[in-house]
């Protein structure tokens, strides 16, 4: 979810200003995503300058109130209707730290794999106890937010028993020419 959309949402609700924006953010998201106060202004200004927000002159004390225009509102709408697109997955470094391990001749990738294991069953763990802290009735949406956390430990789990499968099986792999894994990307994308 990005800042952006999740701020016109916050606003979707009633004109609030940016503290408010930025609490209300790291509340929903059981704070599992810290905004910066500046982050949130900026954001507010973009989002001005695009014509999805309007903001008031400010009160005694300075403080300026934000609020949805129309067209604010129609992008709000078009979020909630619009599938994430999963195919565009942002780099992960987990997955880049065992490609190059795993064709790297001096490491030892299984040990690579075996220390992240032991951290995600540690995040599991930790997780694991945080969701039987919460009250669904109270607090379903960091319910939510805590599953979800669980959910993608248990994948990296079973993904590291994969990959140390595959070096078990496989082996070290000797990296191909350059030229030849951009060609075969290239072609991939096509």
């Amino acid at each position: 979810m990005s800042v952006r959309l999740g701020l016109l949402a916050l606003l979707a609700e009633g004109a609030r200003y940016g503290a408010e924006l930025k609490a209300g953010f790291e509340q929903r998201t059981g704070g599992t995503w810290p905004v910066n106060v500046g982050q949130v202004y900026t954001t507010l200004d973009r989002l001005e300058r695009d014509g999805l927000v309007t903001a008031d002159a400010g009160d005694a004390e300075g403080r300026i109130r934000y609020s949805l225009t129309a067209t604010g509102r129609e992008a709000v709408a078009d979020w909630w209707r619009t599938p994430v697109d999963r195919q565009a997955t942002p780099r992960d470094e987990l997955v880049i730290k065992l490609a190059i391990a795993i064709t790297s001749p001096e490491v030892d990738s299984a040990a690579v794999a075996q220390a992240q294991r032991s951290a995600t069953m540690h995040r599991l763990q930790q997780a694991t106890r945080l969701k039987q802290s919460i009250d669904p009735a109270a607090d379903l949406a960091w319910l939510m937010v805590v599953e979800h956390q669980l959910f993608a430990a248990e994948a990296e789990i079973r993904w590291l028993d994969q990959v140390e499968a595959s070096v078990r099986r496989f082996g070290t792999v000797t990296p191909a020419p350059t030229d030849v894994v951009a060609d075969e990307t290239a072609e991939m994308r096509r």
